[in-house]
């Protein structure tokens, strides 16, 4: 079937762009006719069965781009799977739209659009499917937040509970004896109002899913209790006056109310699994303290700019990210990074808005607001990740696709069946019903996105950060681990890890070492400053330093004339290392880097040796050991030289070391560990690690990297812990275990339940509370994971 398509086109600027994009498209099979308009920057194409995802591929191999904006739907009145594929199927056929994605969990949709988004066209569709939709954040008047529809559905319960109850208690008394049963006009008018007003949802939306031509979950539950309601009006006008007909109206009341049970409790399960975005939510202050002139005024967070100073007051939350300028406190961070120690803050400090200030007031200058502040994005990254589908739920939308017209098919045959049997009509019917109610596909469509909202939930409250659904799922079956050196399972930070004074007076050398360095903003410089304040020595200031381009830097001090600096400078000054010869062997064996101090007046002499080392990471070791416990290969690939590299896989107990390797190999490293045929996981901070971590299986960037290496990975550890590494693989393992179980347990209640729904062996009314227990243990299930904690 021919179809046409228009979509805008980035980066053409001649009319031999447009030459070059028309000649793309047109070699694509089944592309007709092609027309591509430089001025209004789009293309023309008309097609017969070619899928937009090759034209865009077509466009891009030409080098140019297809832009593309992304749009989030809330979506009311969805019951089960089978809703998901309707809607999903709806926003599909909307003009310009690329993708949708619905999770049935959190009741939004995800969709990706080519050129400018047009809401209403969108919100239109689903309408129009039967459903109803806003924008996020947009507040309709006939829109009922989440608490109102839930207090709602809950007076519902009860209201049907109430009037299903006297239905139901002569069936216990017939166990004992007794015969309650109410006449038919008393269970006609308790049965009525909840088959027809509280059961009219069921009916409303199961014609809206007729009329789109598809099936759901109300469907069976209107089918199945409209046939049991109507055979017993039949019962009751067939009967002789005088005799007590046979009737059914508890069998269509009491299925009605417990699945609006279930519906409730499942709607409160749901509301849980989404707890961890409204925490996050939660942490965004209203208002901020402005400070003016030296005056302080309070203002909305909105009225705030970048470069304004806000006040923070002890235990109040910081409203947005900035920099301490004046005062020093403690934050507590927990909630945004998982941190369960107060950090401390000081001018130059960085703070994030939400985190909450301790015992000290301090001034702070705005750095990031609104969509740009730390809190912002981790939100939007739990979002997507939440309305995210994972691999394994295609498999379930395609069974979901088939599902409900299989089971009318099967009910009919149970019907059939029954009759050909000999059996009575109303007992082929109470069967067929049953097969009915029970084969209810919620607990199949809530099985995968509720594991997914509750993993990635609990995941962010420890400041694990994961972007995708299909990195939590392929992360539990990772079997290597690749590490970056600097910065990931070091400090990044050098630090002074040997020295040694020819004399052996080591302060006397940190002190004159000190001097040379006084001021210098050079690393080593630091490394060597902060050691001498460490110790608390009083470090003097040399006259006429210089520093010695590509060798080092020297003074005068106290009659000497000083140098520091590297090997080069030695040999220049004619010294050689006498006695620290192998012990400077030794320490550059380990990859550390030397500086010699020497006296070059009066006298030329070594005056003692510097040995700079990264730090290893706290909880480094505790990573690796924790990998190797579950089985999994460690790898270190670093840029650094053989020597450096050796010796912190050494000390960490890391299984292999790719050394020396270039930031643009570090790529094709990961590669030929993937075609080992192993599961591999990356781990990286920096803008160089961002191809390897975009070519590994998963990517897990630490936490205080580059915005490059966050993008480029799947997984973001919130702090740079290398304990979260394993911690994020053991979330992932236990939320795959849940999808799994979830699913097994969908499955099986249908396996099992419509059987025997079929050979007449379930009441509706056990059918019912079956099909309304499934939804709920399947979520109830998932909510398991909320406990998980990372191993201290």
């Amino acid at each position: 079937m021919s179809a046409t398509v228009d979509f805008p086109i980035n980066g053409m600027t001649c009319a031999s762009c447009v030459g070059r994009v028309e000649r793309a498209l047109e070699k694509v099979p089944g592309v007709q006719r092609v027309q591509v308009n430089l001025a209004s920057e789009r293309a023309h194409v008309e097609t017969e069965g070619v899928a937009l995802d090759q034209l865009i591929d077509a466009v891009d191999r030409a080098g140019y781009s297809v832009p593309s904006q992304h749009v989030e739907l809330a979506i009311e009145g969805m019951t089960c799977s089978s809703c998901v594929g309707r809607v999903e199927r709806a926003l599909l056929k909307a003009p310009g739209v690329r993708r949708a994605s619905v999770n049935l969990a959190s009741e939004r949709a995800h969709v990706e659009l080519l050129g400018q988004p047009d809401p209403a066209a969108l919100i239109q569709a689903v309408n129009k499917a039967g459903y109803r939709a806003n924008l996020i954040g947009e507040r309709q008047p006939a829109t009922h937040t989440a608490e109102q529809r839930l207090r709602r559905e809950r007076w519902t319960v009860i209201a049907a509970l109430v009037l299903a109850a006297p239905l139901v208690i002569p069936m216990f008394g017939d166990l004992f004896g007794q015969h309650w049963m109410l006449p038919a006009w008393a269970q006609f008018l308790l049965a009525t109002p909840v088959q027809f007003i509280l059961g009219a949802r069921f009916y409303k939306a199961a014609y809206k899913a007729v009329r789109a031509g598809s099936g759901n979950m109300d469907l069976l539950v209107a089918l199945g209790t409209s046939a049991g309601y109507g055979l017993s009006l039949y019962q009751w006008w067939a009967t002789p006056a005088g005799q007590m007909p046979h009737l059914y109206f508890e069998a269509s009341a009491v299925v009605i109310a417990l699945v609006l049970l279930g519906k409730y409790l499942e709607s409160r399960a749901k509301r849980q699994t989404s707890a961890a975005i409204r925490a996050l939510e939660a942490l965004r202050p209203e208002r901020a303290l402005r400070l003016v002139e030296g005056r302080e005024e309070n203002v909305a967070i909105a009225a705030l700019r970048l470069g304004d100073i806000v006040v923070v007051k002890p235990g109040e939350r910081f409203p947005v990210d900035g920099e301490v300028i004046d005062g020093e406190s403690q934050a507590d961070e927990a909630l945004i990074s998982g941190e369960s120690l107060p950090v401390t803050k000081q001018p130059g400090s960085p703070v994030t808005g939400g985190a909450i200030n301790g015992e000290g007031r301090l001034i702070v200058r705005t750095t990031a607001l609104g969509g740009e502040s730390v809190l912002a994005r981790i939100i939007r990254l739990v979002e997507d990740a939440q309305a995210a589908k994972a691999p394994i739920q295609k498999l379930v939308d395609r069974v979901s696709e088939v599902f409900v017209p299989a089971v009318l098919v099967i009910a009919l045959f149970t019907l059939g069946g029954w009759l050909l049997a000999g059996a009575a009509l109303e007992t082929a019917l109470i069967n067929a019903v049953a097969v009915l109610v029970i084969a209810c596909p919620c607990a199949l469509g809530l099985a995968t996105p509720a594991a997914i909202m509750a993993g990635t939930g609990v995941a962010a409250r420890h400041g694990i950060l994961i972007k995708d659904a299909e990195a939590l799922e392929v992360a539990h079956a990772v079997t290597s681990v690749a590490f970056d050196k600097t910065g990931t399972l070091t400090s990044g930070k050098p630090r002074i890890v040997h020295l040694h004074a020819v004399d052996g007076d080591e302060a006397s050398l940190l002190r004159l070492a000190g001097a040379l360095q006084r001021g210098s903003e050079h690393p080593l410089a630091r490394a060597v400053l902060d050691d001498c304040a460490e110790r608390q020595l009083v470090v003097p200031e040399v006259q006429n330093s210089q520093a010695l381009s590509g060798r080092g830097i020297a003074g005068a001090l106290e009659g000497r004339q000083l140098a520091l600096g590297n090997h080069r400078l030695l040999v220049e000054s004619g010294l050689q290392p006498g006695d620290l010869a192998q012990r400077a062997a030794d320490w550059e064996a380990e990859g550390r880097t030397l500086s010699w101090l020497i006296e070059t007046a009066p006298s030329a002499r070594v005056i003692g040796l510097f040995a700079f080392g990264d730090t290893l990471k706290d909880g480094a070791a505790e990573a690796v050991a924790a990998l190797h416990e579950r089985s999994i290969r460690t790898h270190l690939i670093s840029g650094d030289n053989r020597g450096s590299a050796n010796a912190v896989a050494q000390r960490l107990g890391i299984d292999d070391v790719h050394a020396e390797v270039l930031p643009a190999d570090k790529a094709a490293e990961v590669g030929r560990l993937k075609e080992d045929g192993g599961v591999v996981a990356m781990v990286g901070d920096g803008i160089n690690d961002a191809p390897a971590l975009a070519a590994a299986d998963v990517g897990i960037a630490m936490g205080g990297g580059t915005d490059v290496a966050m993008h480029a990975a799947g997984i973001t550890l919130m702090r740079g812990d290398p304990r979260l590494v394993p911690a994020a693989l053991e979330i992932s393992r236990r939320t795959y275990a849940k999808i799994r179980q979830n699913l097994f347990w969908a499955f099986i209640y249908n396996l099992i339940g419509i059987p025997l729904a079929a050979l007449g062996f379930l009441s509706p009314v056990v059918a019912g509370a079956a099909m309304a227990l499934s939804s709920v243990s399947v979520v109830s299930n998932a909510l398991l994971l909320k406990t998980w904690k990372p191993k201290e």
